[in-house]
């Protein structure tokens, strides 16, 4: 794969980290994979060559450089506890605007056509809806977005298309949120919400034990057939 690490410039100064990955042909849509609470880890490059080879230009940021620069973790007890930490202290604010210029950076990247999206897992998966909420993106996918359902106020501030994919047995994402979600974006017929049954948060990390094949191949394939829509 054609995976590099690259720098973006920040808002505020100073600059970040991205991994970028660039499809076979050189050039593509852009898309914004925004991490887990682990970092840009080997799942997430992995996931960003992933996309990289279905034709996307990608950009994977580091959201925790303000904190520590290149964390990458492992799905373990030792390094869980650590994910989380990174996420309590994450500067909300500053990481939208992160988001935002590496967006920017992606727009106008010689790799990209021009159209840009992002698609984010868990932590990542709120992100995403920033971006959307933000006007940084021209259309969003998020995996079971934690705290989405705490944002819906931001509902009317998205107009770009979204797909939201939601796990039915969620510890962390109760059914009632899923459908308040639901709810705030009906009658958006350019919205979509997909709740995988008898799956857990996290079902599409190859990496965590509650991956479940079939639930990550089928929304993996929602996915690209709505950012084959509305990006392509």
């Amino acid at each position: 794969m054609n995976g590099q690490w690259i720098d973006i410039k920040a808002h505020d100064g100073g600059s970040f980290g991205a991994y970028m990955s660039t499809p076979p042909k050189g050039k593509g849509p852009g898309l914004v994979i925004i991490q887990e609470i682990w970092g840009v880890n080997e799942h997430i490059r992995e996931v960003a060559d992933q996309y990289a080879m279905d034709g996307f230009t990608v950009f994977a940021p580091d959201v925790f450089w303000r904190q520590q620069p290149r964390v990458d973790l492992g799905y373990n007890d030792v390094d869980t506890p650590k994910a989380f930490a990174y996420m309590t202290a994450l500067d909300a604010p500053n990481a939208a605007k992160d988001l935002v210029a590496t967006a920017t950076a992606l727009r106008a990247h010689p790799a990209c056509n021009g159209r840009v999206a992002s698609l984010g897992f868990c932590m990542g998966g709120r992100l995403s809806f920033v971006c959307a909420a933000e006007g940084a993106v021209d259309a969003a996918v998020c995996y079971y977005g934690g705290g989405i359902h705490n944002m819906l106020d931001r509902v009317p501030s998205i107009k770009v298309p979204m797909l939201l994919h939601f796990a039915e047995k969620d510890g962390y994402i109760p059914m009632p949120a899923v459908e308040s979600v639901k709810g705030a974006f009906a009658g958006r017929d350019d919205v979509r919400v997909d709740v995988y049954g008898g799956v857990d948060h996290g079902f599409n990390c190859w990496g965590r034990p509650m991956y479940n094949q079939k639930a990550a191949a089928l929304a993996r394939g929602r996915s690209l057939s709505f950012l084959s829509g509305v990006i392509c």
